[in-house]
């Protein structure tokens, strides 16, 4: 297990105490989980304020500070002896929440009565937003909170979001890893792809780059030839002549921080050129986002300059008309683009969205409820110490297109008898991560081709 050095941790916590200034700041950690019984475990992740505060990724703890009673209390169990003879001798909950600057343990059932205890002094008790069921449980457990009553506490949110929106030092070099170590899960693909290999070996050849670092991925990797469907998991379908495939996927480190990045490229050596007058309009999109970034910016305005630029590009392959802009306003460009241009990025791939977007990427203002735009996870002004994201892409969606010319929807901007013509073509998105800094954007990882020619030219 690695962890920052206990004075990040106590740092933390101490800032946080600041903000929120009094009551008491629960924070629930996560429990292992069975697949299809209970010694079965998916995959153990820790959740990641728990992470961001105490560093400890083992399972079944959960952790309270009493800022009223200037207290910092890690909930757990020490192994027993069967536990031991399954895991081996392991450090003990002791010494490893010393390691966070935490000297108080309680077992895990003393937190019941402590709750209980804040709760008979009415002493204010501040929780997250749940995203397990095994939360809701314990709430109801400890509080009498029943699923579905809860009320997160606004503040600890905000005060969360604030500090986790903006990476130190130590934070970047460790995103940078997961971001190189990203990178070259994607060369992998680029070098292996050509008709008659399967999604699935892609995918497999993928994830091999990150286990072999001795990461984890940071989410199921997207490897298709169906690109037009924005998250689809299936690798079952073997790759043909004239298709491409959309890669996306990334690593995630030891102390889990991730990376994600989008590739998509040809089978064949080399792009056909309907492939390529698209993937060139999709990466000029890419390309102006990126010249956009820098502090004060806002993100949304990125999008609509992304989006536009698809929107001329389309204009002169006769797939769209009118005025670029208005057609963005309008949402028209939703029909190629029904997404976000990127996302917050940190010890969560999309970094604390179970905190709500409209904190973390919206800095508490509403978002939009437009079809597309309603998509965009981020849309605040851009801050020197965030982590985002930058993946515009062009999707023909057959469904969609039935569905908005049935409905006659922007006739005055959609060419459909053109569009009707590329029902067949899937979908294009490629993928960089960026740290907003005092002057600009820094790209994070190692570079990915990105341009047809660069693409091709790994590609043979």
């Amino acid at each position: 297990m690695r962890m920052f050095s206990k004075d990040t941790y106590i740092a933390r916590r101490a800032k946080l105490k600041e903000t929120i200034g009094s009551g008491l700041l629960l924070f629930l950690g996560n429990d292992e989980s069975g697949m299809n019984y209970a010694d079965n475990t998916y995959h153990f992740r820790q959740d990641s304020t728990f992470l961001y505060f105490f560093g400890l990724a083992h399972a079944g703890l959960s952790a309270i500070i009493d800022i009223d009673n200037n207290r910092e209390i890690i909930f757990g169990d020490e192994l027993t002896i069967d536990a031991i003879v399954w895991m081996g001798i392991q450090p003990s909950l002791k010494e490893l929440s010393g390691l966070a600057g935490i000297s108080e343990v309680l077992p895990s059932k003393d937190i019941q009565n402590y709750l209980k205890n804040a709760q008979s002094k009415k002493q204010e008790i501040h929780y997250l937003p749940t995203y397990r069921a095994e939360h809701q449980i314990k709430l109801q457990a400890w509080m009498g909170i029943y699923p579905g009553t809860e009320k997160p506490s606004v503040p600890f949110i905000v005060g969360v979001v604030n500090q986790r929106n903006y990476k130190t030092d130590e934070e970047i070099v460790e995103i940078e890893k997961a971001c190189t170590v990203t990178a070259d899960m994607h060369l992998t693909a680029m070098r292996m792809v050509r008709p008659g290999i399967k999604e699935s070996e892609v995918a497999a050849a993928v994830a091999q780059v990150a286990y072999a670092n001795d990461y984890q991925l940071s989410f199921p990797i997207i490897a298709t030839i169906n690109g037009q469907t924005l998250h689809n998991h299936y690798h079952g379908n073997i790759i043909k002549s004239g298709d491409m495939l959309l890669l996306d996927a990334g690593a995630e480190t030891e102390m889990g921080y991730a990376g994600d990045m989008s590739s998509t490229i040809p089978a064949d050596k080399k792009f056909t050129s309907r492939q390529k007058e698209i993937y060139d309009i999709s990466i000029a999109a890419h390309e102006a986002a990126v010249a956009a970034l820098r502090p004060g910016v806002l993100f949304e305005d990125v999008y609509d300059l992304s989006v536009k630029t698809i929107v001329e590009g389309l204009k002169d392959m006769g797939f769209m008309k009118g005025d670029a802009m208005e057609a963005v306003k309008a949402g028209a460009h939703a029909m190629f683009m029904p997404c976000g241009l990127g996302h917050m990025m940190g010890l969560d791939v999309h970094d604390m969205e179970n905190l709500g977007e409209v904190y973390v990427g919206y800095d508490g203002r509403a978002k939009s409820t437009q079809f597309g735009r309603k998509s965009l996870r981020l849309g605040r002004k851009l801050e020197p110490g965030f982590v985002l994201t930058i993946e515009p892409g062009i999707y023909f969606i057959p469904e969609l297109i039935d569905l908005w010319r049935s409905e006659n929807k922007f006739t005055e901007f959609i060419n459909y008898d053109k569009l009707e013509t590329y029902k067949d073509f899937s979908g294009i998105r490629n993928e960089e991560d960026y740290l907003i800094t005092e002057a600009g954007a820094r790209l994070l990882g190692k570079k990915l081709p990105l341009r047809t020619e660069e693409v091709e030219a790994i590609h043979c």
